[in-house]
């Protein structure tokens, strides 16, 4: 995620009121008050004073909480999408997405608390200890902060609040200031669900505040998505705490020639300009083989420049805005100039407010902003390669690797393409950006520390405690 909006998230003064927009008009949503570093201290030691009880709540009865926390999500998902709509900026139909992923969430969660409870140990494995028998149990680590961002308001927060909940622990939450209410409408569901108060605050508030937060050695773990900038801020100040941060990426998606170009193309379209861009697994680098190369590119350029970008709530849309003007405007300086410095813009980059429109660059040079950073933007390079070698050493050509694409009808080049990829996962015939809630998701380079995905943030939310007992 761009610091830039970082930045805007956290701009306003923690002890000022924090104005909650519709992304789209400008209207305004809500008024929320935010919270001092003293309220702030004060909701640190509340919540850590709750971590026994949450402990010692039975697994049954976390997984009742979350499973009934899921079904009411699911009874209103129509009023939560449209929350997603207006505060996140997201077209209907990919609010109702992230609504039914949440739901998901929320159940994998569940059942991690009824699965994911320890194993047996093989003492006797080992001579001298056959005498021996015991095992270990996953425990909570007690009080997790979870920092969460704006493109994915509903769902990021319930891989934050599900697993730690799962795990027993409590939590502290302070969600992006630019969409602060659906992060307080999920909580508000599992309290409803019968999840005590005090086992999830939401705090509002600054850099200043999320750095107390940070700091505190009453948190046993920070669990952060969002910008690199943010990312070392919380290494340097979070003291001996277990850290957990997804930073983004710069995906990358490989066309070979044998690829079947019209699922390649649909899919690649999708891929990158999925919520308008502001996704930090999109595709932002499609390779191309030249032999094919231009077939693709035609067809690309064609599909992006009919997508219907506008009002979220239309149902015909499929690009909306980006989550402020602001954004918009830096995401239009960075295709200006790789424009400027060589490159060729094939269609849209027109600025409508908080709205840009579908771009699709070629030629970009290695050295731009657009090639070697992160865009999370509606914004698009397609590039031809003439060898597999030279696909992969473009592909590998950046600091940041969630996920990265592969269409080929050729098993052995795919499994062989995947293995030479420096990615946390690679999508083999789709698009870099398809994601799995249940499947481990993060980084191989720079930014990467810990998983997220339900079963595996549970693991790092929780410590194996080991029993063994000589007979």
């Amino acid at each position: 995620m761009p610091e830039t909006a970082i930045a805007e998230a956290n701009s306003p003064v923690a002890t000022h009121d924090l104005v909650v927009h519709n992304k789209f008009d400008g209207s305004v949503l809500a008024t929320l008050p935010q919270c001092s570093e003293a309220d702030v201290q004060v909701e640190l030691i509340r919540a850590a004073s709750a971590t026994p009880a949450a402990a010692a709540m039975p697994r049954h009865e976390r997984g009742r909480i979350l499973d009934t926390a899921a079904d009411l999500l699911q009874e209103r998902s129509q009023k939560v999408a449209e929350l997603i709509v207006a505060e996140a900026g997201k077209t209907i139909k990919q609010a109702r997405k992230e609504v039914a992923r949440a739901v998901n969430t929320l159940k994998l969660s569940a059942a991690e608390t009824r699965r994911n409870v320890g194993e047996v140990v093989p003492f006797d494995s080992f001579a001298g200890s056959e005498n021996r028998q015991g095992w270990f149990t996953r425990e909570p680590l007690g009080l997790i902060a979870a920092i969460t961002p704006y493109n994915d308001a509903l769902n990021l927060v319930a891989h934050k609040l599900g697993p730690a909940i799962a795990g027993g622990n409590t939590v502290i939450l302070k969600p992006s200031q630019l969409t602060p209410l659906t992060a307080i409408l999920l909580v508000d569901l599992l309290r409803e669900a019968g999840l005590p108060a005090e086992f999830v605050t939401v705090v509002l508030g600054d850099r200043t505040i999320a750095q107390t937060i940070i700091s505190s050695k009453l948190v046993r773990m920070v669990s952060f998505t969002g910008g690199f900038a943010t990312g070392r801020a919380i290494a340097a100040n979070a003291g001996i705490k277990r850290l957990s941060m997804e930073l983004g990426g710069n995906a990358p998606v490989i066309v070979f020639d044998d690829a079947d170009l019209a699922t390649a193309v649909e899919a690649c379209v999708s891929g990158s300009f999925w919520a308008a861009g502001q996704n930090c697994i999109g595709a932002q680098r499609i390779l191309v083989q030249r032999t094919v190369f231009a077939a693709f590119l035609k067809d690309f350029v064609a599909q992006t420049a009919a997508l219907k970008t506008g009002d979220p709530r239309n149902e015909q849309t499929d690009v909306g805005p980006m989550i402020s003007n602001g954004s918009a405007v830096e995401a239009k300086r960075k295709i200006d100039d790789a424009v400027v410095a060589g490159a060729q813009l094939l269609t849209g980059g027109t600025l409508n407010g908080p709205v840009l429109t579908p771009a699709v660059l070629t030629g970009v040079p290695r050295n731009c902003e657009a090639w070697s950073e992160e865009l999370f933007a509606p914004v698009v390079l397609v590039e031809p390669f003439d060898s597999p070698e030279e696909a992969i050493e473009l592909a590998n050509d950046s600091e940041y690797a969630l996920q990265a694409g592969v269409f080929t009808k050729d098993l052995g080049r795919a499994l062989a393409t995947a293995k030479a990829i420096d990615a946390g996962g690679v999508m083999i015939n789709d698009s870099s950006d398809y994601r799995h809630d249940a499947m481990p998701f993060g980084g191989s380079k720079y930014g990467s520390m810990g998983r997220e995905g339900v079963r595996f943030a549970y693991e790092e939310m929780t410590q194996p405690k080991v029993i063994a007992i000589a007979s």
